[in-house]
């Protein structure tokens, strides 16, 4: 991206000064034509001065302007050279950013769940609250949550049900000993009305299939289908969402609707039968029995979203990645390192680019200071918090980063769990590598202190020296003209002179013959 951006800017400048250059190219050009011209006249009469007036103002005109020009262009490569390297430094953070980001919240460093039987339930981990390696559960599960099902009688696609009105509402069901719905507690939605909704029905849109769209376009959790048999006969099929309290009643009004009708309000004559009962999953995590409205489970064990599969006991444990985190570490110390090299060679006293910038200094100054830096500010007493607490030391030469191999070993087998909850998201995001990262990034990246008004005052820099040339090659082009007229002037005088010359010397020639 640095790349791109020096280019862009490179070019936009040779643009600039190509543009300018071909303007007053073609401003000198035309003088000159006017110029030869009027010198080829003059010269053709046998008259004239016979100076070459055309290679003299040029002469002039360049020796009048050199330094100016020369001291446009130094300047235009030095701010194209800062533009460039502010923009490389830029880049580079935000690029280290990103990078550490997709590692921390990839979960390639977290603690890994693992179940002892994964019939009964599977696992995994939950970004942004990480499964402590001791942690270890007994998960029994005595009931999967479940959803209502109903389906029809064999109906014909063609079937019509007439005009009226659907009306559907979903709460907490109870079913009599055959299956059959009797009653339905209508549930709350979060403003307070009642979870129930009317689904307006008239033909032609008055078939199965077109009473399953409605029923779906009103997005209540409850969905419909239709499913065809061999012979041609439709079934309408509805379910819902798993829960106790996502079971649904369906009452039908108007042309034969009330065939349709599940529930308390349902007539003999509905062809819907309730075939599957909503209810919730019943387990216990060592010991303690709870239910949950879903067969996803995140609330229970820290760190673990359980993905509950049948009945029966599994156990739960945590697979720390040591390895992964040490490499992760080291990784983090080399890219910094080439971090820091870059933004050292940019603001070197005698040479660096970018030497009195103050948003790259501060730069330097952040990344000389990293690893001091407080990563995880709530980590108990004795638990490291910092880089340079797990073995990372800061070279008082340069300031880079070592790393210190038996500290970070050390480190490793007496305080894992601060290593990965530095290298780990949490729910906030206010801790740990990637938040001091993205700090980073934003901090020198920032339009208003760091990097980005670097270059919002660079590149006006640069536009005022595309003025300032402008200016200088239009005061160029009228010096030009004037002398240009000057010569001429000089060049028509001179002419005259020859000619009153010549007259005189005819006369005084003519004297001395007659004498």
């Amino acid at each position: 991206m640095a790349t791109i951006t020096s280019s862009t800017s490179s070019t936009a400048t040779t643009t600039t000064k190509s543009s300018t250059t071909t303007s007053a190219t073609a401003t000198k050009g035309a003088a000159s034509v006017n110029k030869s011209t009027a010198n080829a006249i003059l010269t053709s009469l046998g008259s004239g001065s016979g100076v070459d007036t055309d290679t003299l103002v040029g002469q002039l005109v360049d020796a009048q302007f050199a330094a100016k020009r020369a001291q446009i262009t130094a300047k235009t490569e030095k701010l194209t050279a800062q533009i460039s390297d502010a923009a490389t430094l830029k880049s580079f953070v935000s690029d280290f950013a990103k990078a550490v980001d997709t590692l921390v919240t990839g979960g390639t460093l977290a603690t890994q769940p693992n179940v002892s039987n994964a019939q009964v339930a599977g696992a995994t981990a939950i970004s942004g609250a990480p499964m402590s390696a001791s942690a270890s559960a007994t998960v029994k599960v005595d009931r999967l949550a479940t959803v209502q099902t109903v389906t029809s009688g064999k109906l014909a696609k063609t079937d019509a049900f007439g005009t009226g009105t659907l009306t559907l509402k979903i709460g907490t069901a109870t079913y009599d000993a055959g299956g059959k719905m009797t009653d339905l507690a209508v549930g709350k939605a979060g403003d307070g009305s009642d979870l129930s909704f009317d689904i307006a029905i008239a033909p032609p849109n008055d078939t199965p299939a077109a009473i399953a769209a409605a029923i779906n376009a009103k997005n209540t959790g409850v969905t419909a289908s239709v499913i065809t048999d061999a012979d041609g006969g439709a079934f309408l099929a509805l379910k819902g969402q798993t829960g106790t309290a996502q079971a649904f009643s369906l009452t039908g009004s108007g042309g034969t609707l009330d065939t349709l009708s599940i529930g308390k309000d349902a007539t003999a004559t509905s062809k819907m039968a309730v075939v599957g009962q909503s209810g919730n999953a019943k387990l216990s995590v060592d010991g303690v029995t709870v239910e949950r409205s879903s067969n996803e489970i995140s609330d229970l064990v820290p760190g673990v979203k359980l993905t509950l599969a049948g009945t029966g006991t599994t156990t739960l444990t945590g697979t720390r990645p040591d390895a992964a985190l040490t490499n992760a570490v080291k990784d983090f110390v080399e890219t910094f390192n080439q971090l820091l090299t870059e933004v050292r060679k940019q603001t070197n006293a005698v040479d660096g680019s970018l030497r009195a910038d103050p948003a790259a200094k501060q730069l330097l100054r952040n990344l000389q200071g990293f690893a001091s830096k407080t990563l995880l500010p709530d980590a108990a007493v004795g638990t490291p918090s910092t880089l340079a607490g797990i073995g990372i030391r800061t070279n008082k030469t340069d300031g880079s980063m070592e790393i210190d191999d038996a500290a970070l070993t050390k480190a490793m087998k007496d305080t894992p769990d601060a290593i990965q909850a530095m290298f780990t998201p949490n729910s906030f995001g206010a801790t740990g590598i990637n938040a001091a990262m993205q700090s980073l990034k934003l901090s020198s990246g920032s339009s208003l202190y760091g990097l980005g008004a670097t270059d919002l005052k660079l590149r006006k820099a640069q536009d005022e020296l595309t003025k300032e040339s402008a200016k200088v090659d239009d005061q160029a082009t009228r010096f030009q003209t004037r002398l240009t007229q000057q010569y001429a002037s000089m060049n028509s005088r001179v002419s005259a002179y020859k000619q009153t010359q010549s007259f005189m010397k005819q006369q005084i020639d003519g004297w001395y013959k007659s004498n």
